[in-house]
């Protein structure tokens, strides 16, 4: 694989964890438990991080990373507020929009690892996929909980 199409790979990840920094803070923001805003902002803290990781390998391949979230990611939102204004911003209802986002986040991982990726490119979206699927689960769980 040539580096502009593993740097437009990682670009399209830059803006999928920009789209969960941004969603996850929002959901922190929202929330009126303690825990769960304690929880959306480690995440959100997460995937600031994975957006800055993936950002350093764009440079390394000579690129010009991404530094912001998706337009789709910034439609959610919106529409998450206005969702959220109509139900009373209960937990509940974050929470499955957080899935919602996750499951997004799962799918653009699930297709950038099906790329012939360079090897250590590969470990480290591998690696950050496993994070992906752990906040899905999380988030699933906390959903399946709340009443």
């Amino acid at each position: 694989m040539n580096n502009d199409a593993t740097i437009s790979i990682l670009n399209d990840l830059i803006e999928t964890s920009k789209d969960g920094e941004k969603g996850f803070a929002k959901a922190a923001e929202d929330t009126k438990s303690a825990q769960l805003k304690a929880i959306f902002m480690q995440a959100s803290s997460r995937c600031a991080a994975s957006a800055r990781e993936l950002q350093e390998q764009v440079r390394a391949l000579g690129g010009e990373p991404e530094d912001g979230g998706s337009a789709l990611g910034a439609m959610h939102r919106g529409w998450l507020d206005v969702k959220l204004a109509v139900t009373g911003r209960d937990d509940k209802a974050i929470l499955s929009e957080c899935e919602r986002g996750e499951d997004v986040a799962k799918a653009s991982y699930a297709k950038a690892l099906r790329e012939n990726l360079p090897a250590n490119v590969r470990a480290i979206v591998e690696r950050q996929n496993t994070g992906v699927l752990a906040n899905h689960d999380r988030v699933l769980a906390l959903r399946n909980a709340a009443t």
